[in-house]
């Protein structure tokens, strides 16, 4: 070959070089061109991703906020609820004082009946000579019968209030099973470690 070919060869290889290294730059930029696009966009949807965020954090705050709101009120209820409590457990301690005292005449009374049937049956045997004391004894026998259906009156007024205070806490427990359905409701929605 002559130096011309050779010089043509050489050009033509430049050439394809030139529009090669062209071509190269051309792709390495719009490469370059749709990566930075791509992070613009990719950015954006973070800042999207952030905002959205940030509003669902803030939406749970708020819903936190009114849950610890609603805790705190129900908290009062309860308070109020457990010193009506004291207040029944109260009156339910002085009614069995009563009671024990009523049982503590009952048996009083109940052994004067026992001592009486004897005296009684003594008093048969002796009719002739005591019958002045027959007649004292009588009349204590007609008050120990009042006495005995005071006491019937009272364990009837005691049945009753016995009645009223296991109505009272079938209540009360219904009460707080329905003011502890928050909390159940809070711990199945944040369980307690």
């Amino acid at each position: 070959m002559t130096e011309q070919d050779k010089t043509a060869v050489k050009n033509t290889q430049e050439a394809v070089t030139d529009e090669q290294l062209v071509r190269a730059v051309t792709s390495f930029e719009a490469i370059i061109v749709s990566q930075i696009e791509i992070k613009n966009i990719l950015g954006d949807r973070l800042n999207y991703s952030i905002r959205t965020g940030l509003i669902i954090l803030g939406l749970i705050a708020i819903s936190i906020l009114i849950l610890l709101l609603t805790l705190s009120s129900q908290i009062t209820r309860i308070s109020a609820v457990v010193g009506d409590m004291n207040q029944n457990f109260t009156s339910v301690s002085t009614q069995m004082q009563n009671i024990d005292t009523y049982i503590t005449s009952m048996e009083k009374r109940v052994s004067l009946l026992n001592g009486i049937n004897g005296q009684t049956e003594t008093m048969d045997r002796e009719m002739g000579t005591i019958t002045v004391d027959l007649r004292r004894m009588r009349g204590t026998l007609s008050g120990i019968q009042q006495h005995v259906r005071s006491v019937d009156g009272n364990i009837a007024y005691i049945s009753t209030a016995i009645d009223k205070m296991n109505f009272d806490i079938q209540n009360m427990g219904h009460d707080m099973h329905r003011m502890g359905q928050p909390a159940r409701s809070m711990n199945r929605m944040f369980p307690l470690p």
